[in-house]
């Protein structure tokens, strides 16, 4: 070895040898900072760009139609902003449509794992509780859950790992200070800001959605009854093949703007939207969620089916003359065009928890035994 390298190789050494002696701790106290991060916590200005890939031209600016029940139910039942597990879902894997390691099986490189990057172990610490799939009735120290029913929690489900992700928010404060508990669900300024930014986008209506990531079946029908598949609202059970056409429709329009006087096919308003979903389905009602509730057969609480209307006094009616009306796709579960600056989303409705305005329902109206009502559709 040439003499005159020797001085700058032993200083080179050295100086390795303390930034190792300096990172390995910082790592390791990062872990705790880290928790759902899919990546390191930097505070630098780069979106790291090697973890959180851009979305394909394809999937720019949309969010599968299954992620999108799943945020916007989830949101609702633990009063987070679904506009924000959105943007969560998009940053950490492009809602499950990335290729990246840890996304559907195992972890990436930090212990992060699932849609959601929740931490299962290693700098990421394990945030999930128990093992990342493990059986519902285990009780565990973390935010693992079963969301979708199925008796296990998976940070590989959409479903859980969105409620996982709620929980963790929740934990942190998300309602007083949404931006601090995003920082703490990833503890870099870089992730808050590009977070906010995208679920700043989809309050705006300013997205499209995709087909479900999973395998989605046609519609079948046996009996009386027709069943979507692995759908929009996989639970969904429709009472006969106009309800499930109409609901298709509505579906169809999940993430759409709302606007006053709209029938579509651009934005909506609340009765627009029920309107041409039941004229889909070759079934004329009434414009107007006043006329809707006057003139079809009214439904009694207790025997309400799904494609039944449900009606809310709103903002400009009262409880005789309704200015709201949802579209039944479950129990207190409805497809609605809610208000300006509001997408179609699926909404809980008649509980302490349903947003302002569909906590208190005045009455169900049933659109499906005849086609034949008086009214015209719009010209």
């Amino acid at each position: 070895m040439n003499r005159r390298l020797i001085g700058p190789v032993v200083i080179g050494l050295a100086l390795f040898l303390l930034l190792g002696i300096i990172t390995i701790p910082m790592l390791v106290i990062g872990g705790a900072e880290l928790l759902f991060s899919g990546g390191a916590g930097s505070n630098c200005g780069s979106t790291n760009s090697a973890q959180q890939p851009k979305a394909s031209a394809e999937a720019a600016n949309s969010v599968p139609s299954d992620y999108l029940t799943w945020f916007q139910k989830v949101g609702l039942q633990y009063n987070v902003p679904w506009t924000i597990l959105a943007g969560i879902g998009e940053v950490e894997s492009n809602d499950g449509r990335t290729s990246l390691p840890g996304v559907t099986s195992l972890s990436n490189a930090f212990g992060a794992a699932g849609p959601m990057q929740i931490g299962i172990g290693g700098a990421s610490s394990n945030q999930w509780g128990g093992a990342a799939i493990h059986p519902a009735s285990e009780k565990v120290d973390g935010v693992a859950t079963d969301e979708n029913g199925d008796g296990i929690a998976s940070v590989y489900e959409p479903a859980d790992a969105i409620a996982g992700a709620a929980k963790y928010l929740t934990e942190h404060g998300v309602q007083q200070n949404a931006a601090s508990a995003i920082f703490a669900y990833n503890h870099a300024d870089w992730y808050v800001e590009e977070v906010l930014n995208w679920a700043n986008t989809y309050a705006d209506g300013g997205f499209t959605v995709a087909d479900a990531t999973g395998t989605t079946t046609t519609s079948t029908v046996s009996g009386s009854a027709t069943c979507t598949g692995d759908s929009q609202l996989s639970s969904f059970v429709a009472p006969n093949a106009i309800v499930s056409e109409a609901v298709e429709y509505a579906e169809g329009q999940l993430g759409k703007p709302y606007l006053f006087g709209g029938t579509g096919p651009a934005a909506y308003d609340c009765s627009g939207l029920v309107m041409e979903a039941y004229l889909s389905a070759g079934v004329v009602i009434p414009r107007t969620s006043q006329l809707e509730y006057k003139d079809l057969p009214p439904v009694a609480a207790n025997q309400v089916q799904d494609g039944d209307l449900v009606f809310f006094a709103g903002s400009d009616g009262t409880p005789t003359s309704p200015g709201h009306v949802g579209l039944v796709v479950g129990k207190n579960l409805m497809i609605e065009a809610y208000a300006t600056g509001f997408p179609i989303r699926v909404s809980s409705f008649g509980t302490a928890q349903s947003p302002a305005g569909d906590q208190t329902v005045v009455g169900y109206a049933q659109p499906w035994p005849n086609n034949e009502v008086n009214s015209t559709p719009p010209s």
